[in-house]
C-alpha cells in the first residue's frame, strides 16, 4: 500500500552530538522526515551521518536539541523509549542475526517477545517476508550458511516483521561484496515502491541518486545542502559539495563489439584516478584485469559480445573496484593464459569473484568482481 507523503513524522531540531572525547559529529542538525519519503543521507566519512541515525532512534543520547517523532518529544526526560522505538526499524552494516538461531527463528523471535505475537502469527509474517525477499528455500538454514547479501537480507526482513513506521538503514551493503550489493539493493527499491518511509545512509551514489526522493549532504557535522536527486547531483550548490560528487562517480563502460577503445578507457581512468588520488599502480593492475578478461577472452569468444563494465573507487574503504557482467559462455579467471594476470590474481591485495547470475532484469549470464586494495597491513 502507498503512504500518502507530506504529512511530517519525524521532526530534528537544532540536534547536536558531543561525545566524551570531545568529537562533535553533530553540530547543528535540523531537519523533518515525512510520510513516504526516502531520504539517502550522503557525505565524507567522519561526518556524523551514522551518529545521526543512531540519535534519531535513541540508541545514542544526543547532547541537545530535540527529536519529535508523530508529535512526542522523544529526547525528553520520561519518554517511553521501547514504545517509540517500536516505530522504527534500523539495519545495520553487520547483520546482527543469531547465529544459533534459525534463520525462521531469526524473524519470529522478536515479534512474539516485542509485539506479543502467538507462533503462527510470527510464522506467517516470516513466511510471507521471507518470500518478498527471496529466501523462502532458506527458513531452517543457520546465518552462516548464507552468504553476505542473503544475510542483510534476512535482516531487512526481521525489520519488517517488527511493522516499523520508518527504517533506518546505515550502509546497509557497505559489508558486501560488490557482487552481492545488487540483491541488498533490490529489495530496498521494493520497499521504496510500496510506499515505506526510509532514511537511508549510504557510499553508493548510483544507489541514492535512483531510490531517493530526497538527498541530504552532510559534511563537518552540519547538513550542507539538500534537494532532489538531481538537483544535488547534477546542480549542487555549494562547492565542498560539487567537489564531493565529482570525486564519487563512477565509470561504466558498455563492450558491444571487438573494436572498443581500450586507449580512451585507459585515459578516463587514469584522469578518474588522479581526481581520486587513486595510486597509479593499482589503476595499472585494474587496467590489467580489464584488457584479460574482457577483451582477450570474453569479447573474443563471442559472437556478438555484450559486456558490462563498472569501475568504482569507494574513499571509506579504501578499494577500487570492477564488476563485470556478461552474456555467453563463462569464463574462468584462473584459465587464463597469462602469467602476469594470474600472478595479479595471486597477490594478497586482489580479490577476485566469480557467480553466475539468474533472473538479471538485464539478461547477463555470468558475473566477475574484483577488488584491489592498497596494501596488506602489518
Amino acid at each position: 500500500m502507498i503512504v500518502p507523503q507530506g504529512s511530517a513524522m519525524i521532526e530534528i531540531k537544532h540536534l547536536r552530538k558531543v561525545f566524551d572525547d570531545d568529537t562533535i559529529p553533530l553540530k547543528d542538525i535540523s531537519i523533518t522526515i515525512n510520510n513516504g519519503d526516502v531520504i539517502s543521507v550522503i557525505g565524507p566519512s567522519g561526518t556524523g551521518k551514522s551518529t545521526l541515525l543512531r540519535c534519531i532512534n535513541m540508541l545514542t543520547e544526543p547532547t541537545e536539541g530535540s527529536i519529535i517523532v508523530d508529535g512526542q518529544d522523544i529526547t525528553a526526560k520520561g519518554c517511553n523509549l521501547n514504545e517509540i522505538r517500536k516505530k522504527m526499524g534500523m539495519v545495520f552494516q553487520s547483520f546482527n542475526l543469531f547465529g544459533h538461531l534459525t534463520i525462521i527463528e531469526n524473524i519470529m523471535n522478536p515479534q512474539i517477545t516485542l509485539l506479543g505475537r502467538s507462533r503462527q502469527e510470527a510464522y506467517d509474517k516470516a513466511m510471507y517476508l521471507l518470500q518478498q525477499v527471496g529466501l523462502a528455500s532458506k527458513v531452517f538454514a543457520y546465518p552462516d550458511e548464507l552468504s553476505g547479501g542473503q544475510q542483510q537480507r534476512i535482516a531487512i526482513a526481521r525489520t519488517l516483521a517488527m511493522d516499523p513506521d520508518i527504517i533506518l538503514f546505515d550502509e546497509p551493503t557497505s559489508a558486501l561484496d560488490p557482487s552481492m550489493i545488487g540483491e541488498v539493493q533490490s529489495v530496498i527499491k521494493m520497499l521504496a515502491k510500496s510506499g515505506t518511509t526510509m532514511m537511508i545512509v549510504t557510499h553508493e551514489m548510483d544507489f541514492a541518486r535512483k531510490i531517493s526522493n530526497r538527498i541530504i549532504f552532510m559534511y563537518d557535522g552540519y547538513i550542507l545542502e539538500e534537494g532532489t536527486p538531481k538537483q544535488i547531483f547534477e546542480h549542487p550548490q555549494n562547492e565542498i559539495t560539487k567537489r564531493f560528487i565529482q570525486r564519487l562517480s563512477s565509470l561504466t563502460y558498455r563492450i558491444k563489439s571487438t573494436d572498443f577503445d581500450v586507449e580512451a578507457m585507459n585515459d578516463e581512468l587514469n584522469a578518474y584516478g588522479e581526481k581520486l588520488l587513486i595510486e597509479a599502480e593499482r589503476l595499472s593492475k585494474l587496467m590489467l584485469a580489464f584488457e584479460e578478461i574482457c577483451i582477450n577472452n570474453i569479447a573474443v569468444e563471442a559472437e556478438v559480445p555484450d559486456i558490462l563494465v563498472k569501475v568504482e573507487y569507494s574513499e571509506k574503504l579504501d578499494i577500487l573496484s570492477m564488476l563485470i557482467c556478461y552474456k555467453g559462455e563463462r569464463f574462468d579467471v584462473h584459465s587464463s593464459g597469462s602469467k602476469l594476470f594470474l600472478d595479479l590474481l595471486s597477490e594478497p591485495t586482489t580479490d577476485v569473484r566469480q557467480e553466475d547470475l539468474k533472473d538479471d532484469p538485464n539478461g547477463y549470464e555470468h558475473v566477475i568482481s574484483m577488488r584491489f586494495r592498497w596494501m596488506e597491513e602489518e
